[in-house]
């Protein structure tokens, strides 16, 4: 039974119309990238042009706010997808930072009424990371989802 709203693999929304920007941080790229690939490839299965798609850089996933209001200023984009990885060490400084992102990003969105799609990984280990950043668990697929959707 399928509920009211609710998006199956089926109902695949056409985001042909859409302009999308992605700010991924660079730090631990080797998550990120793999993040980064699976929200490309989900815009692309929902038809959004290559030529709409904006990918900016950061170093880290603390500027990841600061890249998605500068994404919407500049290209005027319809949705944000934020790509990160933020992964625990030995104190509190993950958690500091992911509430500092989180936070950074929400208020982007009610301040411009932008989707922003959080693709930000907290996880506690990079098993976890690798886990969650890749084929059917790729948060960066998701994150995209809801940004296209939300749009």
């Amino acid at each position: 039974m399928q509920r009211k709203g609710v998006v199956t693999k089926s109902q695949k929304r056409n985001a042909s119309k859409l302009k999308v920007g992605i700010a991924v941080a660079q730090f631990n790229a080797d998550i990120t990238n793999a993040l980064l690939k699976g929200a490309l490839t989900i815009l692309r299965e929902r038809n959004v042009r290559d030529d709409h798609i904006y990918v900016v850089h950061t170093y880290g996933s603390f500027e990841l706010p600061h890249a998605a209001g500068r994404l919407i200023k500049k290209y005027e984009v319809d949705a944000v997808v934020a790509l990160g990885c933020i992964i625990k060490g030995e104190t509190k400084h993950d958690e500091y930072i992911a509430h500092a992102v989180a936070s950074g990003l929400m208020r982007i969105a009610l301040d411009t009424g932008i989707p922003v799609g959080f693709g930000v990984l907290t996880t506690n280990n990079l098993a976890q990371a690798r886990k969650r950043s890749r084929g059917q668990t790729n948060h960066g697929a998701a994150a995209a989802i809801a940004a296209i959707d939300a749009a």
